[in-house]
């Protein structure tokens, strides 16, 4: 596997474990906690909501005071003041917090915990090649399942509740694996996964034992984009359309990865659209941002990754004038923790930095956008989770401001960015379930999690 093929996702991996349930073969039983009864939730008298739907609340994040929010079978049902509670329904004091949506990561590589603070003195190239690329082939199934446990209980503590994993092809027991762990986490998640090149029928086997099988589960189809693959291209998109999902690539993440020609190879794929979704897109031309914003295609913004290798500094604002769609992503190692304020800080300040200005995108309410609502709007689930909207799904964060790096109050939206920090997300709610509570996750035993991640990072790297 060289560094190209691990980036993009056309290396071709042993379909060893890979005979069908009818034959044996692993199987995927989704968690309890999507077919059991859930009880409708009160959360009462927050401070402030912010709920992203200006139709609820005023300004872009749909501000309302002194509310609750009634969750009834597992969506937003309500947002106001002095809602009745239903019979049977648990209360949630939110006396003196804020409460929102959960945040949306539409770019990560979950399993990259397996390697946290490694090749810290590399660029991309150099990442790939010394850590992630020897990892990724050392890597079992059960090793796996730990470090992919062990992202998603902190992305969760951060306040996630949906996140895209990209993933390379990989024997199917893997991929068991993987599912297994989102699954037990409670978070809602969409795999981007990549056919294997001696198996175009590899992605849609996973959307069938493995994706239909859990309701918080939604699929993209990996790819590339370089002008030496224009076949695999073609391939993957015609894949994804079929299967109704959007298409996932990484695209001019480094400057010289313009060698590819990656924006002409989408181009004559005939893979510019709204069902694509780019990651990083750094170094794009002003004429390559007016023809991506003419086509609708998606955004993937990692600040964090693209400071820490070195790699750039997105063009948000032209990207933003272009009326393109972003979200935030954290990709992985290279973002080194999932906490989400830190890259929504990120974001902010980068831009400011660069264009030594405050007012520049994105500002404040614009950043907190991105994190929710946009980032839906960027992997096409605006629809479903997102808002605090009536009828979507119930994801939702409470937020508590009584702490040290948040106090004294004086505007609780800008302190959610600059001074936010994870523990001050004390509940996490994920499809009207909760996965967090009073500061600590619930769906996963952490402390286990962690030690089983030490026990198979020893083996990895001795």
């Amino acid at each position: 596997m060289n560094r190209r093929t691990a980036l993009t996702g056309l290396m071709t991996a042993p379909l060893a474990g890979g005979a069908s349930k009818a034959s044996g073969g692993p199987s995927f039983r989704p968690s309890e906690r999507d077919v059991r009864d859930v009880r409708d939730v009160l959360i009462r008298g927050a401070a402030t909501v912010l709920t992203m739907d200006p139709k609820i609340g005023y300004g872009l994040l749909g501000e309302v005071h002194g509310a609750d929010v009634l969750v009834r079978d597992r969506r937003v049902h309500a947002v106001g003041q002095g809602l009745d509670a239903p019979a049977g329904a648990r209360l949630v004091d939110a006396s003196g917090k804020l409460v929102m949506p959960g945040f949306i990561d539409v770019h990560n590589h979950l399993w990259q915990s397996s390697f946290r603070g490694g090749c810290s003195g590399q660029e991309l190239d150099g990442w790939l090649d010394d850590c992630h690329v020897p990892v990724l082939d050392a890597l079992t199934p059960e090793q796996i399942f730990w470090f992919v446990l062990l992202s998603c209980v902190d992305v969760l503590g951060s306040g996630v509740t949906t996140v895209v994993d990209w993933l390379a092809p990989m024997p199917y027991p893997m991929y068991v694996k993987y599912f297994a762990a989102l699954d037990r986490s409670g978070l809602r998640f969409v795999v981007a996964a990549s056919n294997d090149a001696r198996d175009t029928r590899l992605v849609p086997r996973l959307n069938r034992e493995l994706v239909s099988s859990c309701p918080r589960a939604s699929l993209q189809v990996a790819g590339s984009a370089f002008m030496a693959a224009l076949g695999q291209l073609r391939a993957d998109y015609g894949a994804a359309r079929d299967l109704g999902v959007m298409y996932h690539c990484h695209l001019l993440e480094t400057g010289d990865q313009r060698r590819g020609d990656p924006v002409r190879a989408l181009r004559e794929a005939g893979a510019l659209g709204p069902g694509t979704l780019a990651a990083h897109a750094v170094h794009l031309t002003v004429e390559e941002m007016a023809l991506l914003a003419g086509h609708d295609v998606r955004v993937a913004h990692c600040p964090l990754s693209n400071m820490r290798l070195g790699s750039g500094i997105m063009r948000l604002p032209e990207l933003h004038r272009h009326g393109v769609k972003i979200g935030l992503g954290q990709d992985g190692a290279a973002n080194d923790s999932s906490d989400y304020f830190a890259l929504m800080k990120t974001a902010v300040g980068l831009q400011r930095a660069v264009h030594q200005r405050a007012d520049v995108h994105p500002r404040i309410p614009e950043v907190l956008y991105m994190a929710t609502l946009g980032g839906a709007e960027a992997i096409g689930m605006d629809d479903r989770v997102g808002s605090l909207t009536p009828g979507k799904a119930a994801d939702l964060i409470i937020v508590d401001p009584h702490t040290a790096n948040f106090a004294p109050r004086r505007d609780w939206t800008s302190q959610l960015v600059l001074n936010g920090q994870p523990h001050n997300v004390s509940h996490v709610f994920v499809d009207g379930v909760e996965v967090k509570k009073d500061g600590q996750v619930m769906s996963v035993d952490a402390a286990e999690t962690v030690a089983r991640a030490e026990r198979a990072s020893r083996a990895l790297h001795g």
